[in-house]
């Protein structure tokens, strides 16, 4: 194929980021049609699309070869098994799934369909963490021992989507800090083996988990922790909204995602790598320096889709970091260190 075509699920915050990206950052596809959500006709009209009245036949136009999901968690599963009965390729923003068993339920199907599925996992495309993941795998702090995981915001949820706050789609760890989840398994190369958590909200009126504490082992027998919070007072605390504190055998890291990533091998500090800021303010949230990762990410799925290949973040990922936050819910609902297989 010379070029892919797009279609969109979900209009809303993220429907329209992955609109903005594959129009006019992403080489070898076309945005083709939409469905899904109250903002879909006009999202048709801003990026020239067709509307289509249900995923059902927007998975069924020949046009159509691939499909970003980009709706309210709950919905990941259904709409994914849609593309994937329909022979669609998919990319679908993270989460994967509400559970473990629909996530298998995805990658069976993708599988039977001969269909790639790739999860948005775009924090391991800021340039920080690429940074970070290159030196690592170099050997330049040798194997890590000790992750400490932050993911602190002051927005509190009015910040969010307001369907973040229905008990269907879970909570911030789930909805968010997954993003850490998958920043453990992907910085280290290991699995998560054992997890404890104290998962709430410090808030009596939100209904959902929104402050999480979550102690982690790994396949290799290193420590992880994370530390993931909505409901931080402001102004928070610095170098948190994303970022981890690495201890490895030869050296330590302090990673920022959005700032600078410093490295100690030694005993002193150096700044290897930083990631401009985003204007929100200003440009918003169509900022071409918070569409970089998108980019990256988007690119690496619709190659994978055009060169028949595996994309870099595949399925399984996200299939695993689903599986260790819900581990983190199991942990803190029974008091139980939690045993991932």
């Amino acid at each position: 194929m010379a070029d892919i075509g797009i279609g969109i699920i979900g209009s809303g915050f993220m429907g329209r980021t992955y609109s903005e990206t594959i129009s006019k950052y992403c080489k070898r596809a076309r945005l083709v049609a939409v469905t899904g959500g109250s903002r879909a006709e006009q999202l048709a009209k801003d990026y020239n699309m067709a509307l289509e009245p249900s995923v059902d036949a927007l998975v069924s136009r020949k046009d159509i070869h691939a499909v970003f999901i980009a709706t309210p968690h709950h919905l990941h599963a259904e709409e994914a098994l849609k593309a994937a009965q329909a022979g669609r390729h998919m990319l679908i923003e993270k989460p994967m799934a509400c559970s473990v068993a629909d996530c298998d339920a995805i990658l069976d199907a993708c599988k039977k369909a001969g269909v790639w599925c790739s999860i948005a996992f775009t924090q391991r495309s800021r340039n920080c963490n690429i940074k970070a993941k290159q030196l690592i795998d170099e050997g330049a702090i040798g194997r890590i021992r000790h992750i400490e995981e932050l993911a602190l915001n002051a927005t509190g949820l009015v910040g969010l989507p307001k369907w973040q706050s229905n008990p269907e789609n879970l909570g911030t760890l789930f909805g968010h800090a997954i993003h850490n989840f998958d920043r453990i398994r992907w910085l280290t190369g290991q699995e998560i083996r054992t997890v404890y958590a104290k998962c709430g909200s410090i808030e009596p009126d939100v209904k959902v988990e929104a402050s999480s504490m979550v102690l982690m082992t790994l396949a290799d027998g290193a420590l992880a922790t994370l530390w993931a919070s909505f409901q931080v007072p402001k102004p928070s605390f610095p170098r948190s909204q994303f970022s981890c504190r690495i201890i490895g055998e030869k050296g330590i890291m302090d990673l920022d995602a959005y700032g600078e990533l410093r490295v100690a091998t030694d005993g002193e500090w150096r700044v290897v790598e930083n990631q401009a800021p985003i204007d929100w303010q200003g440009k918003g949230f169509l900022d071409p320096v918070r569409l970089e990762s998108y980019t990256r990410q988007c690119q690496d799925f619709i190659d994978a889709v055009v060169d028949n290949r595996p994309p870099a973040v595949t399925g399984w990922d996200g299939r695993q970091s689903v599986a260790a936050a819900l581990a983190a819910y199991q942990s803190s609902a029974t008091g139980q260190e939690i045993v991932l297989s």
